[in-house]
């Protein structure tokens, strides 16, 4: 196979897993009318249309799935084998991508990867904040960091900080006039600050446990987020009760500016897990990134 055609099926593949030119060539680092042509004149080296185009979106055909299903993991063997070999330097190097949900990406993989990453300048960390679950292999994540009941059964999972709890939470001026839930079905009457789940585009349920009943909540109400710190910004401002993890909110509760309701209904939940195949062979840099994050009690 001659180098040209290697560098084609490269840009082939990361064109049919991005489903999308423009987050591939920023992936491979040229442009989108560039990486256009070299897909044309791949489809025309074959013979066969491998994706179907439109202005909104790009999908595999048949022909595009066979090739994608029969080359990405010999690539992706490559790929692993070249960063592996590349992490046998004096300095461990190379980018590690991991998908976490918000509260975890902000509150326990950044304050423990800070000391590692000064430490390593040649190692780079890619943290994507989302609430969807998502299959790092196919998306070509190292690591996925999520609750350790939402990991596979088939992943190694490995626990990065202790259990912990929610809260719903609302301010002094939110209450006043109000009387406060007592149960989690009493939030009906309430006003809610709802988080959005971009993945689905629905709303997040607000989950709730007592003596072995376990009840899940759809709230309605003024506000909705995307993002925990708008969500306690607004609680604050006294616009709707707020369910968030406890640590965010500590301070506000310490301080008075918030007021903690359905404490008996809101026990410690199963701690983030960093979670990745057994079957992929890591480089050094993810060694390091593991020990840095693993939780030691």
């Amino acid at each position: 196979m001659r180098r040209k055609n290697v560098n084609d099926y490269q840009a082939f593949i990361a064109v049919a897993r991005e489903q999308s030119f423009t987050k591939a060539a920023a992936q491979l680092g040229v442009s989108q009318s560039a990486l256009s042509y070299t897909i044309r004149t791949l489809e025309a080296h074959l013979g066969l249309r491998l994706l179907t185009r439109t202005t909104r979106s790009v999908s595999v055909t048949e022909a595009g799935e066979r090739l994608l299903s029969r080359i990405g993991p010999h690539f992706d063997e490559i790929e692993n084998e070249i960063a592996a070999i590349s992490g046998m330097r004096e300095k461990p190097a190379g980018t590690v991508r991991i998908t976490a949900i918000e509260h975890a990406a902000e509150s326990i993989l950044w304050p423990k990867l800070t000391p590692m990453l000064l430490e390593y300048p040649d190692i780079h960390i890619e943290i994507i904040s989302e609430y969807g679950l998502k299959d790092i292999v196919a998306e070509r994540y190292d690591a996925g960091v999520r609750l350790g009941e939402q990991v596979d059964k088939d992943m190694i999972s490995v626990p990065v900080a202790p259990n912990f709890s929610f809260a719903v939470v609302g301010s002094p001026s939110y209450f006043e006039g109000k009387t406060r839930p007592v149960t989690p079905r009493d939030l009906n009457e309430h006003s809610c600050i709802k988080l959005r789940l971009p993945t689905h585009g629905g709303f997040y349920a607000w989950e709730f446990s007592k003596q072995g009943t376990e009840l899940k909540v759809r709230i309605d109400g003024r506000c909705t987020f995307s993002s925990i710190g708008l969500m306690r910004q607004a609680a604050l401002a006294g616009l709707g009760l707020a369910y968030l993890p406890k640590d965010v909110v500590e301070p506000a509760l310490q301080s008075g500016q918030l007021i903690q309701v359905l404490a008996d209904w809101s026990p410690p939940r199963t701690a983030y897990h960093l979670y990745y195949p057994s079957r992929r062979q890591h480089s050094p840099a993810f060694a390091l990134v593991l020990e840095a994050l693993r939780y030691r009690p």
